[in-house]
């Protein structure tokens, strides 16, 4: 028996060979790998457009036999041409290089130091818009990394001549208050707080030394903090379309409860020109405003007595006649800024005192110069006597808008004697 070996080295018989199936023509391409790929068409870089020429005559040349001597001035011409093509191409790269570098030569290196009088040209620059002052943070100055620039810390106004005191206003705090009217705005507060916070000072020592006198005048007012007294500078401009942040005037207000609450205050402000001494109730709720015109409703002659008072009348309102008449008129043209047009609800409109009625403010206000508060060691001593001018104009409505015990019981007493004259009345129409 042959070895398996020679059996199958044996070649099979014809008939078994002329059966099996014929190869296909088509060969099966050979898969290339990812990265065989990637390296062919990353390792062999495009041929440039001016190569392509001069590569496809010189496959041309190996082809072709040598030419005829008719057929050698023809292959010139065609040379020549294509001679002419390439110098036109090298003339046009040379030109836009030509451009190319004129632009860099024109256009300002990038990197570069800066000289010293262009890094301060680009800070001037720099500063030269709102808001791009150099104190904030990321603003560019043009400055090269090896160059400083140092601002010199603001300080306040010198005081000159005339020395800060507790018993007046000194000129540097009104002319700052000048200045930031003219330039309301944050910016400009941060660059001259050591001014504000001078002028601040100024005023809160004015308002001390002036506390002893209103409490002199009224003994209903304690002794509160500054802080319970000074009203803020910054504006709230949530609700209004006026977007100042700050207020122009330093203001203060003594009252029961200090600068807020329920009671009648006196009022300081102190402004360029205009500048005063108020005292009342600015915008009372819809309770007080109801007991005070119920009150002028009933008894009207409280509140005209009151403004008869020669230090209400003369002093205040500035009326020198003792005419009943003008002394209301001047008090309703000084709170008529607000008033109601109608008559309020419940009120007829043909009653006596509907002027009165229609107002939504009680206040009194004195007007002062500059001069009166400023520079001058009476301005505590004057605007501590106007404050003792507006005394019963403001204990009378605090006893209207916030009763005392007493006075609600002889009120409700009171009353009750109408409400009993109108019971007898309806009984006897009956």
């Amino acid at each position: 028996m042959p070895r398996r070996s020679a059996r199958q080295a044996a070649a099979p018989p014809a008939s078994t060979r002329a059966a099996k199936r014929a190869a296909s023509p088509r060969q099966t391409p050979t898969r290339q790998s990812k990265r065989s790929r990637a390296q062919s068409s990353t390792a062999t870089p495009k041929e440039s457009k001016y190569f392509e020429r001069a590569s496809q005559s010189a496959q041309e040349e190996q082809q072709s036999p040598e030419p005829s001597d008719a057929e050698a001035s023809t292959g010139n011409e065609d040379s020549g041409y294509e001679h002419k093509s390439e110098v036109e191409d090298a003339t046009s790269l040379e030109s836009e290089d030509d451009a190319i570098s004129s632009e860099e030569e024109v256009k300002p290196k990038r990197r570069g130091r800066t000289s010293k009088v262009g890094a301060v040209a680009v800070a001037a620059k720099a500063t030269s818009k709102k808001g791009n002052e150099l104190w904030r943070s990321g603003v560019a100055t043009g400055l090269s990394p090896d160059k400083q620039l140092i601002i010199k810390k603001p300080k306040a106004r010198e005081a000159g001549n005339t020395p800060y005191r507790d018993d007046t206003i000194h000129p540097n705090t009104l002319l700052f208050l000048r200045d930031l009217a003219n330039n309301n705005d944050r910016e400009w507060m941060k660059m001259h707080d050591p001014d504000y916070r001078q002028s601040l000072k100024d005023f809160n020592s004015f308002v001390e030394h002036l506390t002893e006198k209103v409490i002199q005048a009224d003994d209903t007012v304690p002794e509160l903090p500054i802080k319970d007294v000074v009203f803020r500078i910054h504006r709230d401009i949530r609700f209004t379309s006026d977007p100042t942040p700050y207020k122009t005037l330093f203001s203060a207000a003594w009252s029961r409860t200090g600068r807020k609450g329920p009671y009648a205050a006196y009022y300081l402000q102190v402004k360029p020109g205009a500048s005063l001494v108020g005292g009342g109730i600015w915008n009372p709720d819809k309770t007080a405003l109801e007991r005070l015109r119920r009150d002028i409703d009933r008894h009207p002659e409280r509140l005209k007595g009151v403004l008869m008072d020669k230090r209400v009348r003369k002093g205040i309102l500035g009326v020198d006649s003792e005419d009943e008449n003008k002394v209301i008129r001047a008090f309703i043209e000084a709170n008529n800024d607000n008033a109601l047009v109608r008559c309020p609800a419940g009120y007829d409109i043909k009653h006596k005192d509907i002027a009165l009625l229609r107002l939504r403010r009680f206040t009194i206000v004195k007007g002062l110069k500059d001069s009166e508060i400023v520079g001058t060691g009476q301005a505590a001593e004057r605007v501590g006597g106007i404050v003792a001018d507006m005394v019963p104009f403001i204990t009378y409505v605090n006893n209207v808008v916030m009763p005392d015990e007493p006075a609600s019981e002889s009120e409700s007493e009171s009353d009750s004697d109408d409400g009993d004259e109108e019971d007898e009345e309806g009984e006897a129409e009956q």
